[in-house]
């Protein structure tokens, strides 16, 4: 994707694109139940319409898919799709919906009644990406990287995600920082073998692999992990050799990335081991992130 495709999915707003998606994305559950039926601009034939390639989602519950199928059959399609044109004439292509389109097909459905939009390719990303987020099924790990890629593909800043998506700034923080441990525990999280609590807790240790496997194998709290992630490394361990003196513990570090996301500067926590004062620092770069702490300060 070039970035003028980018570009433009940015240019209409993150809540443009919200408000069309969430036209016909409400909060009814997609089983069915309480329906609210929304108004569709046409019903199509099934075979007319196609998933969209760049989905970025590949993985979709079986079961689950058959629950809705079940729903469908009885109640039918209760929120119609958003759809645009296809690159074939005649054909349209998947926005928003894949999952009660792939059901309907279970369902052995003939028609749809569809929502159709005036998409580029980025804003058909974009929405696909928040779709993915909203769903209830998705893992830690798949959350944080839908966050990572609005943030890296049409350049939303963790505030403006947090405010059109409802979501609270710290929790997307918090996720996105899951995104600094190796590949296997993240595949832990993944497979359901840790918790997003448990790996938060490992984020700044210095053998995040080693100490997870622990976890795992013994069963460990959340509140165990973090003692264990903050237990010093061995003298004989090369990592415990090469540590400077004063280096900060595992709580402080995870303590200076929360208040970092929060305001969006560089944040130190200076104090010396044992003694419970200290002082906070926070680093600005220009004279515009120095207001910025002004009127964060003020509003407290």
């Amino acid at each position: 994707m070039s970035d003028k495709k980018a570009k433009r999915g940015l240019g209409r707003g993150l809540s443009a694109l919200m408000a069309d998606l969430e036209s016909v994305q409400t909060s009814v559950p997609e089983d069915g139940s309480e329906p609210a039926p929304k108004r569709s601009d046409m019903t199509l034939p099934i075979e007319k319409i196609v998933p969209n390639p760049d989905q970025p989602r590949r993985r979709f519950n079986e079961d689950a898919l058959k629950e809705l199928a079940e729903s469908i059959r009885e109640k039918g399609v209760i929120q119609p799709l958003i759809v645009r044109a296809g690159k074939k004439p005649g054909i349209y292509e998947i926005v928003a919906g894949e999952r009660r389109w792939r059901a309907s097909q279970i369902a052995q459905q003939h028609e749809l009644p569809v929502i159709v939009r005036d998409f580029d390719d980025a804003e058909v990303l974009e929405i696909a990406i928040i779709e993915n987020i909203q769903r209830a099924d998705l893992t830690p790990i798949e959350e944080a990287m839908g966050y990572q890629q609005l943030m890296e593909r049409f350049g939303h800043t963790q505030q403006k995600l947090s405010d059109a998506l409802g979501k609270s700034r710290s929790h997307i923080a918090n996720l996105m920082r899951l995104l600094q441990l190796p590949q296997s525990v993240q595949d832990m999280v993944t497979r359901g073998d840790l918790s997003a609590g448990h790996a938060r807790a490992l984020i700044t240790s210095e053998n995040p692999e080693t100490l997870a496997a622990q976890v795992v194998k013994g069963g460990l709290s959340v509140r165990e992990t973090e003692k264990l992630a903050a237990k010093p490394a061995t003298a004989s361990s090369p990592v415990a050799k090469d540590k400077p003196k004063g280096d900060k513990d595992a709580d402080t570090r995870a303590l200076e990335g929360d208040l970092s996301a929060a305001v969006g500067m560089a944040v130190s926590v200076e104090a010396k081991p044992g003694a419970e004062n200290g002082q906070v620092v926070i680093r600005y770069k220009s004279f515009e992130e120095l207001d910025e702490i002004c009127r964060i300060l003020s509003s407290a």
